[in-house]
């Protein structure tokens, strides 16, 4: 009798980037992301949700309950989303102002990020985004964000060896690996949350 292996239900997943710069290593981590869901973690579907295009937050924007466009889509892909990875780079010992703006926007009533499931991953110098982490993670308990406690991930990306090439991807196997276990656990913390 042959063995019958049960398929995984799809999770999809939004990941969001912080940084808006061209060769962003935190964007750099979601490309790496997505690869790493095709290569060796089946059953989950990573999209990349470009914030550049959200307008500041400003609730002169709203009306009638309503949303610029850009805004409605961006809502849209959020509240759509099973689960949601954030790549959040430090600016200051916190939280940058694109990835804050788009969490403001996002958290307007209806708050669309309510009952999901997170991770977050960082890259930079010093600890690699990781203040940046707490004071996310801090946001989503306002937010009814649930993130995975472990593994963290973070990587400094100007420490030897090289981390991240010149276009800013991930080329550090050891690292890819690390991230590999953040994904399975995001995905085993919301099949959980989805009691399935």
């Amino acid at each position: 009798m042959e063995a019958v292996t049960a398929m995984k239900p799809l999770i999809r997943v939004a990941a969001i980037s912080g940084s808006l710069r061209k060769g962003s290593f935190n964007t750099g981590l979601l490309r790496a992301a997505i690869e790493l869901t095709k290569e060796s973690v089946p059953g989950m579907q990573i999209e990349h949700i470009d914030i550049s295009p959200l307008p500041l937050i400003n609730t002169d924007l709203e009306t009638n309950g309503t949303y610029p466009p850009v805004v409605e889509a961006f809502r849209q892909k959020i509240l759509e989303a099973d689960s949601i990875l954030f790549a959040s780079p430090e600016y200051n010992f916190s939280v940058a102002a694109p990835l804050k703006n788009a969490i403001d926007w996002a958290s307007r009533s209806p708050n669309v990020w309510a009952d999901k499931p997170a991770a977050v991953v960082s890259a930079g110098g010093g600890f690699g985004g990781g203040r940046s982490q707490y004071h996310l993670r801090q946001i989503g308990v306002f937010l009814d964000l649930h993130f995975i406690n472990k593994p963290e991930f973070t990587i400094n990306a100007f420490q030897p060896p090289q981390k991240f090439d010149a276009e800013g991807n991930l080329v550090d196997e050891v690292a890819k690996e690390r991230l590999k276990q953040v994904l399975v656990s995001l995905q085993a913390f919301t099949l959980r949350l989805q009691g399935k």
